[in-house]
């Protein structure tokens, strides 16, 4: 599989996952919270959660607009050279670096940060397209795993360098080691806080873990 060394260089597991799930609105959150020009606005009370001012809100509001930038031209790139969407890009990394090469249903959704009728459509054509088998777990009926194939690992590895190479080009390029320590540090913490509201749960079938 492509990787690309340690220190400034992309890895496989640098990849930047599912650009739906930060559909926000980018264009109302910047109407609410900044209208310097209209007295109108400047008057009103503020409304609940907009009483930040423009520069702190300012990171927040580039994030998105980068993030929503960024995975949307991952994802056309991988669709132009490989006939596959960044999710299911994600989705079969994630199942090739779980043990024995499969996951739960349920996990695979909370990993790839889709709903479980999102999960089922994107694994659907993948089994479609033979890079995945869905089986039922071993030790509980009512469970359901998805199982990278060989041909899925094959796919994974074609679309890796064009995946890494947009990573480097757009993103460690633009962001000097320095800022990226920082910016890993800051979305670190934010992760560790979301994580903390979260359960977890089993990522295979208990025979297999």
């Amino acid at each position: 599989m492509n990787r690309r060394a340690a220190g400034g260089r992309a890895t496989l597991g640098s990849c930047i996952v599912n650009y739906a799930a930060s559909k926000y609105d980018i264009a109302m959150t910047t109407q609410l919270t900044t209208d310097p020009v209209d007295p109108v606005a400047q008057a009103a009370p503020d409304l609940a959660g907009t009483s930040h001012d423009a520069a702190a809100l300012g990171p927040w509001r580039s994030f998105l607009h980068a993030h929503a930038r960024l995975t949307r031209r991952l994802d056309e790139e991988l669709r132009a050279a490989h006939g596959i969407s960044l999710a299911e890009y994600d989705a079969l990394l994630q199942l090739a670096s779980a043990p024995h090469r499969r996951l739960r249903m349920s996990v695979l959704a909370d990993r790839v940060l889709l709903s479980r009728s999102g999960i089922t459509r994107l694994v659907d054509r993948l089994v479609a397209d033979g890079m995945v088998e869905r089986t039922a777990c071993r030790t509980d009926a009512r469970g359901a795993e998805a199982a990278l194939t060989r041909a899925g690992l094959g796919r994974l590895r074609s679309a890796s360098q064009t995946h890494l190479d947009g990573v480097q080009r757009y993103f460690l390029d633009v962001i000097g080691p320095d800022d990226r320590a920082m910016l890993q540090r800051a979305l670190g913490g934010v992760i560790d806080g979301l994580d903390k509201t979260q359960a977890g749960g089993p990522g295979a079938c208990a025979d297999d873990a």
